[in-house]
């Protein structure tokens, strides 16, 4: 939103607040300042443009979404035939699996995130071990601790399966050839296609945000005042809006909170700093010769991340949208209810924080009452999305 067109909003919710408002005034129980005002409006408007990645030639495509669907969900890409995309990302928990550390072949280290909206990231994973979707989408069938799989053996299932090789040749023009890596480069590029369309909807939040910019009164009193209470929280001394910016209420980037980081006893999990290393020395990342986009427009963050001693530690802020939906939290699952996060906010110990850590955060030391407020705010970040169903062309078979 423009400079003017905040003002306008501002200029319209002022006319409409005009009046003496009787104590009964359910819209006024909660009033904004205009520094509120803008930064509320800040976290929209939604839902965003659609957009292909010019890095994947297939983004978009409907044999590619269709063939991208029915990998996502079978288990015949994992060593062992019984894992697959969806055992960590199921439709019905949210795209997530509700567990505190994800389960493939064997048990992980991290949380499983939401894969809704994963267009939108610019680095993947709790790391940011990857810059985009399609290498996302490949780095589990290769982990030994998830799928399994080599890449020889990702090309041979995709070439003996009928239906994976004709919905191949479907989707790319060809049959899948005798490059192994081609071919897996591919799998995860139908992949990224099928997850794009995973898009989160509208929210009270955002019905509320627009009721805002427009000034419409009605809509106003409609959201809760629990929820704006909470809401003048988070834009104001809670500051949670610094890393939690923007429509998807999320910076993208990489923080350290104060979360332990050790894997095991031991064994440090290192976040971003190992992430930053994974990304650069990838063959898969936006730099190489695997990306669709011929003028590298994509790859500028790869091209100049640097990997510091501050990044120990640090993990992705993820979006807050639909987060009601998708517990436990933190990179490790630590954190089980909503109210644990916002308590952990509220209580933080600062000594908790790496050496070179994140200075912007304090414990907020709010009462129950405001934690109570805050967490009725973020659940109104949900769309209550309908439980997902396999489209009929994903289904069919491929002829």
């Amino acid at each position: 939103m423009t400079r003017r067109a905040v003002r306008r909003a501002l200029a319209a919710f002022a006319l409409a607040l005009a009046g003496v408002p009787s104590p009964a005034d359910d819209t006024l129980a909660v009033a904004f300042t205009p520094d509120e005002i803008a930064k509320i409006l800040a976290h929209g408007p939604w839902p965003p443009e659609v957009k292909r990645d010019p890095s994947n030639r297939v983004s978009g495509n409907a044999d590619a979404i269709a063939y991208g669907e029915r990998l996502f969900f079978d288990t015949r890409l994992s060593a062992n035939g019984l894992v697959s995309c969806a055992r960590c990302h199921q439709p019905g928990r949210h795209w997530t699996d509700g567990q505190a550390r994800s389960i493939g072949l064997s048990p992980g280290d991290r949380n499983a995130p939401s894969v809704v909206d994963a267009r939108l990231n610019r680095w993947f994973g709790w790391d940011g071990a990857n810059d985009n979707l399609w290498a996302q989408s490949i780095r589990p069938m290769l982990d030994p601790r998830e799928m399994g799989m080599t890449e020889a053996a990702v090309a041979r299932t995709i070439r003996e399966v009928p239906d994976f090789a004709c919905r191949y040749r479907r989707t790319f023009g060809r049959a899948p050839g005798t490059d192994d890596r081609r071919v897996v480069v591919d799998v995860g590029k139908a992949l990224a296609a099928f997850q794009e369309t995973l898009a989160s909807g509208r929210t009270p939040f955002d019905e509320f945000r627009d009721a805002l910019a427009r000034g419409d009164r009605a809509a106003i009193a409609r959201y809760p005042d629990a929820a704006k209470r909470g809401l003048r929280i988070f834009v104001g001394r809670g500051s949670c809006d610094v890393c939690h910016t923007g429509p998807r209420f999320t910076n993208g980037e990489f923080h350290d909170i104060g979360i332990a980081h050790f894997a095991a006893p031991g064994r440090v999990d290192p976040g971003r700093h190992g992430g930053i290393a994974t990304v650069r020395s990838s063959p898969f990342n936006l730099l190489g010769r695997h990306s669709d986009d011929a003028a590298r427009a994509t790859a500028t963050s790869t091209r100049h991340v640097a990997q510091e001693h501050r990044h120990f530690g640090e993990f992705r802020v993820p979006s807050l949208r639909n987060v009601a939906a998708t517990a436990p939290y933190m990179h490790d699952g630590s954190v089980k209810t909503l109210a644990d996060v916002v308590r952990h906010y509220s209580e933080l110990n600062e000594e908790r924080l790496h050496v070179h850590g994140e200075r912007i955060l304090k414990p907020l030391r709010l009462t129950p009452e405001e934690r109570a407020d805050l967490v009725a705010f973020l659940e109104t970040l949900g769309d209550g999305a309908p439980v997902f169903r396999h489209t009929e062309r994903g289904r069919l078979e491929c002829e």
